[in-house]
């Protein structure tokens, strides 16, 4: 009798948690476990911003798929499209070749990806926040502005170097624009050539509030936070524009910048889309037991699936956050196995425990348990969650050095190099072009097969 296999979809924190629980539940040999992702690590997405400004290096927040599992097989690649009526995933593997994995149960956890705008020049000089490579990329980026600024006698360019705009009034958004204007504040007193006072962040959201699910108080703290450390809030306004160097508002203002930052929310995968199956607003819809109806020992979970709160009850959907990715993955991990033995999968249900917003150095908000905090005793608990939720010794521990030393000895703004005057888009670093239609999909899938039987 063939063994069952378990096919895995994503190495974010659902799919890693989801293959890591798995291997404690099931007894060796009952079950082929694999996992398909393009980086053999979880990305620990919340300290991105911190990995942007050099507070911390990359290896700090990326774990080694391999060193959490052992029993789990790792397929180096990019699912691009799913048939679930013939249970194969088509997978573009990182040399290029395209092949075809059979599951038996297959766990869905893709992930999202920078949600984008019919914006004029959006896609040619945005980039996001979602990966490493982003996240180093924007620290040299920002660096170069300074020594390009430093080096340029024209005050217009100048100006445009010095102008920094990041869109998107979450989390991600205010601890970007919090994180990168301390790396320039600080940066600036290495350049006698430029004033501090040249250098500006915007921020900008189109909602009327700042980090609305933080409440009015400590969303107005942080407004306030940001304000007094100079960075320009606007609320109610987004992008009409974007040029190489200039961003227009819809306000009508045209800032002169080469810097612009999307925050803007983000999308399920695009691997959605090439499923059958019913989606809400992008995400596929799913059962609170995280299966999707009318797909045969299919689960989804995390950023692409509308997993329904039963915490909150009625129609309410879990947000797409880290806590809830990693409890899905255990629920998921749980619901597998149950089927796999005959049983039934249960229902997930989780309370949120609170929000945590590091603004930089000792300044931060936090809402653990619904207990509003700011300052230190915000810090405290913000870096607290955020090493509990690293998931190895080894990762907690660069983190805590790495903020321990950054606090002592500050940073020395080293511009690594290897991407200098290279462009960047959302495009190139997040790919969301390279996802197949339904009957290619089928082809790849029949073809395969056929290869298979001839064998």
């Amino acid at each position: 009798m063939a063994v069952p296999r378990i096919l895995i979809v994503g190495g974010g924190f659902a799919g890693l948690e989801c293959a890591h629980k798995l291997e404690r539940l099931l007894r060796p040999g009952e079950a082929e476990v694999r996992i398909v992702t393009p980086q053999a690590h979880q990305l620990y997405l919340p300290l991105l911003p911190q990995v942007a400004s050099g507070v911390l290096t990359p290896q700090s927040v990326a774990v080694p798929l391999r060193r959490m599992l052992r029993r789990t097989g790792v397929v180096p690649g990019a699912a691009v499209g799913v048939d679930t009526a013939a249970k194969a995933v088509v997978v573009r593997l990182i040399t290029g070749e395209t092949t075809v994995e059979r599951y038996d149960h297959l766990v869905l956890t893709p992930g999202s990806v920078t949600r984008q705008f019919d914006i004029p020049g959006l896609d040619r000089y945005a980039v996001g926040v979602k990966t490493l490579a982003e996240a180093a990329w924007i620290r040299d980026h920002v660096i170069a502005q300074l020594d390009l600024a430093a080096a340029s006698s024209d005050p217009a360019e100048r100006a445009a170097r010095l102008q920094f705009v990041v869109v998107g009034g979450g989390y991600a958004g205010t601890e970007t624009a919090a994180c990168l204007q301390r790396l320039t504040s600080a940066a600036v007193r290495r350049y006698p050539g430029l004033d501090p006072a040249w250098i500006t962040w915007h921020l900008v959201d189109i909602a009327p509030k700042l980090m609305p699910e933080l409440g009015d108080r400590l969303g107005a703290r942080a407004l306030d936070l940001l304000r007094r450390r100079g960075v320009h809030v606007s609320l109610g306004v987004s992008v009409a524009k974007a040029t190489e160097d200039t961003v227009t508002l819809t306000d009508g203002r045209m800032l002169p910048c080469r810097t612009l930052i999307w925050t803007a929310g983000v999308a399920a995968s695009p691997l959605v889309g090439t499923l059958d199956a019913e989606t809400s607003r992008g995400r596929l819809v799913v059962g609170a037991d995280l299966t999707v109806p009318g797909a045969d020992g299919v689960f989804a979970l995390g950023d692409a699936a509308a997993v329904p709160d039963l915490a909150k009850g009625g129609e309410a959907v879990c947000p797409p956050t880290a806590q809830h990715a990693m409890r899905q993955g255990w629920a998921a991990a749980h619901n597998v196995a149950a089927v796999l033995r005959g049983g039934r999968p249960a229902p997930y249900r989780h309370k949120d425990l609170g929000l945590v917003v590091d603004l930089g150095g000792w300044q931060a908000v936090s809402k653990p348990l619904g207990v509003q905090l700011s300052g230190p005793p915000a810090q405290l608990v913000a870096r607290g969650y955020h090493l509990a939720a690293l998931r190895t010794l080894t990762a907690r521990f660069r983190t805590g050095a790495n903020w321990a030393l950054n606090a002592v000895a500050g940073d020395d703004f080293v511009r690594i190099g290897f991407q200098w005057e290279r462009p960047a888009t959302l495009q190139d670093f997040e790919k969301t072009d390279m996802y197949l239609t339904g009957d290619t999909i089928r082809e790849i899938v029949e073809r395969a097969a056929e290869e298979r039987q001839s064998a």
